[in-house]
């Protein structure tokens, strides 16, 4: 056999394997299969992008998106308790809640920009505090104001609903005499009324305004 007809069947012998049929049905079918597996994988995936804290974040805080990351999810029924991306507003939100580093953001935390009505302010209640009293827990402020005789009238609800910021620790011969000092979110509206009983020397109380479940 001549060199140039062993050349000749080696071409021949290659086009029929890049023209095999087989050859071509076979890459058809991995690649139908590939795509069916995505396509299953991605019909059968719940889960949704929500926002979650990138840093602690704590009431009164302006929240942008920046202060704020993306994570991927299965919330089931309970989608709709927090913020979906694109779902926050342009101009952020005020936290009304304290927010954990990685916690995912729940719709219940987002407050408005539109005229701010919270505002935090330190209180320094006679009595000391609850233990359930920490960081994030609803609380009433109760006043009861000094009489002429000496005597204290009865004590009344000034503030309803305050959310406690942080408690604070203070060593201080004052502190000591009226227990620890307290940051609160109070309602703008409220705070001229609790500013004139602290400044009357009334008796501040930090009440509970719900108790936690237990389990």
């Amino acid at each position: 056999m001549s060199r140039r007809s062993g050349r000749t069947q080696s071409q021949a012998r290659a086009r029929a394997f890049a023209l095999d049929p087989r050859l071509a049905i076979g890459v058809v079918l991995v690649v139908a299969s590939v795509v069916g597996v995505v396509s299953i994988v991605a019909a059968t995936d719940e889960s949704t992008e929500v926002y979650a804290a990138a840093s602690t974040l704590t009431p009164g805080d302006r929240v942008l998106s920046s202060d704020l990351v993306i994570r991927s999810v299965k919330l089931n029924e309970a989608t709709d308790r927090y913020i979906a991306r694109g779902e926050l507003p342009d101009e952020g939100f005020i936290a009304t809640r304290p927010i954990e580093a990685g916690e995912l953001v729940p719709s219940s935390s987002l407050g408005s920009h539109d005229g701010l009505s919270l505002t935090s302010i330190v209180v320094s209640p006679q009595g000391g505090l609850s233990g359930t009293v920490a960081t994030g827990a609803s609380v009433d402020i109760w006043a009861s104001a000094e009489a002429e005789d000496g005597s204290y009238a009865a004590p009344g609800v000034i503030i309803s609903g305050a959310v406690v910021v942080r408690l604070l620790e203070d060593d201080s011969l004052v502190s000591a005499a009226h227990g620890n000092a307290i940051e609160l979110l109070v309602p703008r509206s409220r705070v001229a009324r609790l500013l004139e009983a602290m400044a009357n020397g009334d008796v501040l109380s930090v009440i509970p305004a719900n108790l936690p479940a237990k389990g």
